[in-house]
């Protein structure tokens, strides 16, 4: 978005959203054959926002409320490859139609991911041999054992001239590649309008936002098409592709309403899916502390009594079960797919998740006292505010309580707002200082990590941290945010290509708990935030630098659309103040010093500063105009390195085979069930006392084979070959990965080589994590082992006990042959 003059901006923001004459040529709303749903029944009358993935960005909907039921458009794709271009051929301008003459593959991309189904027409295929597939990614997807059809590619199902794949009774998955298959032919066809038919929720732009920095714009819009995505008739859905768990997930909602409620103001259907989900227990006690503070958001953004009244029984019997079991140490089940937070379902007692999880217990209890504060239940308030007190007391009594906590819980106990400066800047540096280990696994837990970060006013950190993580995302190829992620995925794996697949099973690209980001941009960046219910009170703190000079955007209210812009090169800014409401602004300083303001062409005074803003208060309603002189220069955002603490470059040796001997294994080796399933044979060296293999199967291939990719004995009179194997336990849901922790004692550099073997040359391709085995930090960026059909090596070094993840990516499951230390 080109960055408008500022009078211009608010003249189209008092106006409405800009006009957008026609839906995009790759759209459209005709239905070829009857669907679940009507075509959409709104107009291209909104915005057109060029870094917005999302088709209907521009689309309104004249009234859409929570009971409206599901409607449909349809999508053409942008662009189609093929693997045999003399069987194929079509125009560029339109390849939704293609002339096919023999076997081929066709792949369709459709420019981003929607939740839809896919469809093409033809005639005179009787006879023919074809499939059909799909995927967020570049390859035809494979899912879990459980899912309706786990294998996203099978033969469509025929109306008439119009071929359908339906891989699930909903019919959608979560779609941006299409393929077809074209296995046998007896003659020349056309294949026509090869599309997607898209359902989505009928939901508007209400909110938007845009900055200097056009990455954080995207990274906006992509987190709310994300959510949108995943808007179902009645709820809030928590998965868009289809692999057994598309039901309710408490916790999964929390950053999926926060961000639809700054995004889409869809306040109702927020409040339908806090009742449908307030009696949904998934057996994770997080999730059940994470509704509460749902309930919190709703209403400090609506200001809705009665649903508050009606669910205050309901809250409070989930914070009271937390106090009660605070010290019992109960049964989290989950509490991230962080390795610190236990990797998922691994270990989810470990002690970071029990600590994380009495700060998110604290932080629950007193951000529920404040709401009953405000809403007049003083007896609630002190009950709640003093189960916190009582646990920071008694937490505080070891004056080193900062030094045992971990990101995830430094994290939620700053969230839960009653650290004071010392401790914050000791939580900082214990916990969040390295740039690198301030990224968690999952974004979900990332959006707390970020909402810690503002809570110490480290924004600048937190924008670098925003663009490792989502904006990583995005230069992936993302149009929605994943399940997981780790910036080094892009440098080892292609653009839009198969992600790791590890403890989160296989691995969601369009995954809602993802999108909290969104609310933190407007409530940090933008700066706006309810100071009392409903916004009748509200703040604008928008946090400029050198790096990001200006901002604007809208948030949408009960009281009507706040709308703010901020400039830090004319040192202007503009703000909406709805009927009703009253606004405390601070004008950023980022880094100079405030001289004078003026408001609407008169000096203001100013009700005090800080060290970052100057405050004045706006009373009345309408549109203000204010402008600041300053002094001295923009500050400059420091320039925070990301580094890896093993930092040595791993090598790959395909030529090895099994002929390890005099090349691998000179201080100990494992080899993997050589003396039959699970008779692993080892010698470890003297600094390894174990290796403890986890979540694996054993299987002995081969005792006697001649085939040099099986291993030599390691007895010098053996001349036989053996081969066996420790693999991931595919397609068991949350298999995909297998652990091998090396104990060894710490100080003692030395050399790791995993002989990798796909014995049946079946495609595998595999991820290898390494972490450190104590505090489960990440060591080195991930290493994709592929093309291990002849087996190989892949070998690094460390220099600490270790835990190593070895994961799936493709093929039937990752397939570890052995291991050697030198």
């Amino acid at each position: 978005m080109m960055k408008p003059k500022l009078p211009a901006l608010l003249l189209s923001l008092l106006c409405g959203l800009y006009a957008c004459d026609a839906p995009p040529s790759r759209l459209s709303f005709e239905q070829k054959i009857p669907g679940p749903y009507p075509s959409a029944s709104g107009s291209f009358s909104g915005e057109a926002v060029a870094q917005s993935p999302d088709p209907l960005v521009a689309y309104r909907w004249a009234d859409p409320k929570a009971s409206d039921d599901l409607e449909s458009y349809v999508l053409y794709p942008e662009s189609v490859r093929t693997n045999d271009g003399a069987h194929a051929r079509w125009k560029p301008k339109r390849p939704e139609t293609i002339e096919v003459s023999g076997p081929c593959d066709l792949m369709f991309d459709f420019g981003r991911v929607s939740a839809g189904w896919l469809e093409f027409d033809a005639e005179g295929l009787e006879g023919a041999d074809i499939e059909m597939s799909i995927s967020e990614f570049d390859e035809p997807a494979i899912f879990n054992a459980g899912s309706e059809h786990p294998r996203k590619t099978a033969v469509p199902v025929r109306y008439g001239d119009t071929y359908r794949l339906e891989l699930n009774r909903d019919l959608y998955e979560g779609v941006r590649f299409g393929w077809v298959h074209i296995r046998r032919i007896d003659r020349p066809v056309t294949l026509a309008d090869v599309r997607l038919v898209c359902q989505i929720k009928p939901t508007n732009y209400e909110g938007c936002f845009a900055c200097s920095d056009t990455m954080l714009t995207r990274i906006w819009y992509t987190g709310a098409y994300d959510v949108k995505l995943n808007l179902l008739k009645d709820y809030f859905g928590a998965i868009l592709m289809e692999r057994s768990d598309r039901h309710s997930w408490t916790g999964d909602a929390h950053p999926s309403q926060a961000a639809s409620m700054v995004a889409f103001g869809n306040f109702d259907f927020v409040r339908t899916n806090l009742f449908y989900t307030s009696t949904q227990f998934n057996g994770i006690a997080s999730y059940s502390l994470y509704w509460v503070l749902s309930l919190v958001d709703y209403y400090d953004y609506t200001a809705d009594r009665a649903t508050l009244d009606s669910l205050t029984e309901n809250a409070c019997g989930k914070l009271d079960a937390a106090y009660a079991h605070y010290e019992a140490a109960p049964s989290l089940q989950f509490y991230g797919w962080d390795e610190r937070l236990g990797a998922g379902f691994e270990h989810p007692d470990c002690d970071e998740s029990r600590t994380a999880y009495k700060m998110l217990s604290i932080r629950a209890w007193k951000a529920f006292a404040r709401t009953m504060e405000n809403a007049g239940r003083s007896d609630l308030a002190r009950k709640y505010a003093g189960y916190a007190d009582e646990k920071i007391g008694a937490m505080r009594r070891d004056a080193r309580w900062t030094s045992a906590l971990g990101l995830h819980a430094a994290a939620d106990a700053l969230n839960a707002d009653f650290a004071d400066p010392a401790e914050r800047e000791a939580l900082w540096r214990n916990a969040f200082s390295d740039r690198l280990q301030r990224l968690s696994y999952s974004p979900f837990n990332q959006y707390f990590i970020m909402q810690a970060m503002a809570r110490m006013g480290r924004y600048d950190e937190a924008l670098a941290t925003t663009d490792d993580c989502w904006g990583g995302q995005i230069r992936y190829g993302g149009t929605t945010f994943f399940e997981v992620y780790r910036p080094c995925w892009n440098d080892v794996i292609a653009r839009n290509g198969a992600p790791v697949n590890n403890q989160c099973g296989y691995t969601s690209l369009t995954h809602p708990w993802s999108a909290g980001i969104v609310k933190w941009l407007s409530e940090e960046i933008l700066g706006i935030k309810p100071l009392a219910p409903g916004f009748a009170r509200f703040s604008v703190t928008p946090h400029l630098s050198a790096a990001l000079t200006w901002v604007e955007g809208s948030v949408p209210t009960p009281c009507g659309t706040i709308r703010a812009s901020f400039d830090a090169e004319t040192n202007r800014a503009e703000i909406s103040v709805p009927q009703g409401t009253s606004a405390e602004v601070g004008l950023p300083k980022a880094g100079r010093t405030i001289t004078a303001v003026t408001v609407d062409g008169h000096p203001a005074t100013p009700l005090g500063e800080d060290s970052a803003f100057v405050y004045i208060a706006l009373e009345e309603a309408g549109l203000h105009r204010i402008e600041t002189s300053c002094t001295g220069t923009l500050a400059e955002p420091a320039d925070e390195p990301l580094r890896y603490a093993c930092d040595a470059s791993p090598i790959q040796d395909s030529t090895t085979g099994g002929d390890w001997p005099g090349v691998y294994g000179s201080r100990g080796y494992v080899l993997c069930s050589y003396d039959g399933d699970g008779g692993h044979r080892m010698r470890l060296p003297d600094f390894v006392e174990r290796v403890v293999f986890a979540k694996n199967g054993d299987r002995c291939l081969h005792r006697d084979i001649a085939d040099r990719r099986a291993l030599r004995s390691d007895r010098p009179d053996d001349t036989l070959r053996r081969i066996g194997t420790a693999f991931t336990l595919d397609p068991a849901p949350c298999n995909q990965t297998m652990t091998v922790d090396i104990e060894s004692r710490g100080g003692t550099p030395y050399r790791i080589a995993l002989y990798f073997i796909d014995w049946e040359r079946d495609g595998r391709r595999s991820a290898v994590e390494v972490f450190d085995l104590g505090n489960k930090g990440l060591l080195m960026p991930v290493q994709i082992v592929d093309r291990y059909g002849e087996g190989k090596y892949l070998v690094f070094e460390v220099d600490r006990p270790v835990r190593l993840r070895i994961d799936q990516v493709r093929g039937t499951n990752a397939s570890l042959g052995a291991l050697f230390f030198d």
